[in-house]
């Protein structure tokens, strides 16, 4: 068993075409598929049915590709380990960010921190907590970017930011600067779709929309606080958003927002690496250019009291 080997196998796995593989691999078919058949021989175990098409995976190949992407990656973090070592900055960096953080993190940092390290390929997917998980356990993303803690095992948190949380609420009394938990109307009240952090971190106003009375046929699942405003825009509901979200709203829109009274709902931001994760230097970088730009916004909205937006 060799790297080559793995590649081979792997390629042949993705691409479902020994042809196709051998085209990605810059090498003849005959090589590969004369290297992808010695490994079967040395485990003992027939990865591909060749007799389908397209080629298909056995059930013992789809435990061993699982491995064998791990080994692989394991590989390419060894070399960037040793980048790292050299101080040089190369290589990827796959990051997973959910959809009610990424749009007011990464639009303050990213183009800084691209052309800082333009050596490295930076690929960025918005996708749920769950995902994000499972991704960094399989070793497909590097660092993930989501509401903590979360206290898995096999990861590692490191805290960025914490934000408060406002009601939106389109049909705002002006003369109420703040609102209790226990008042919200849960009638008018949308949240997120489970899965999604914005909403684990509210368990208490959860709770109460199990005793929504109205609407009860309706369900709409949606991972975008856009998409979240325009339905509480159009159906005079409410909703919680983080802070940072409501920094751009215009002036209408802040009209509708308010502060929750004492303990006030927040979050704590955060990103998540697997406990094998070699990048150390880098998503150090990535921690301290995300922090010098988000915390002394939070930290200036705390020290002028903005928390209570009617003030």
């Amino acid at each position: 068993m060799n790297i080559r080997q793995i590649e081979y196998v792997l390629a042949v796995a993705r691409l479902k075409s020994f042809g196709k593989a051998a085209d990605s691999c810059f090498v003849t078919q005959s090589t590969l598929s004369t290297m992808v058949s010695k490994f079967e021989k040395e485990l003992d175990i027939r990865i591909f049915d060749r007799k389908t098409k397209p080629i298909s995976i056995t059930h013992e190949g789809h435990a061993i590709i699982n491995q064998l992407n791990i080994l692989n990656k394991e590989v390419q973090n060894l070399g960037e380990l040793v980048n790292n070592l050299k101080g040089e900055f190369k290589g990827s960096l796959n990051i997973g960010i959910i959809p009610t953080i990424a749009p007011f993190v990464f639009p303050r940092i990213l183009n800084d921190f691209s052309k800082e390290y333009r050596g490295v390929n930076i690929k960025i997917s918005e996708i749920p907590t769950d995902k994000i998980i499972n991704s960094l356990l399989t070793r497909d993303l590097d660092v993930g970017i989501v509401s903590i803690p979360l206290k898995h095992d096999e990861l590692i948190e490191i805290p960025l930011y914490t934000e408060s949380f406002l009601i939106y609420d389109k049909a705002l009394e002006r003369n109420s600067k703040t609102v209790e938990i226990n008042n919200i109307d849960v009638n008018r009240l949308w949240l997120l779709e489970e899965g999604h952090c914005m909403k684990n971190q509210v368990e208490q106003i959860c709770g109460l929309r199990q005793k929504k009375q109205v609407h009860s046929n309706l369900s709409y699942k949606s991972s975008s606080i856009s998409t979240l405003m325009k339905l509480v825009d159009h159906n005079h509901g409410l909703t919680l958003l983080p802070y940072l979200s409501t920094i751009e709203m215009n002036e209408k829109q802040k009209g509708y927002l308010k502060s929750f009274t004492a303990p006030t709902p927040v979050r704590e931001v955060g990103l998540l690496t697997h406990k094998h994760f070699v990048k150390h230097d880098l998503l150090k970088k990535m921690e301290l250019k995300i922090k010098s730009s988000i915390n002394p916004i939070l930290s200036k909205a705390r020290k002028a009291t903005i928390f209570n937006p009617l003030d």
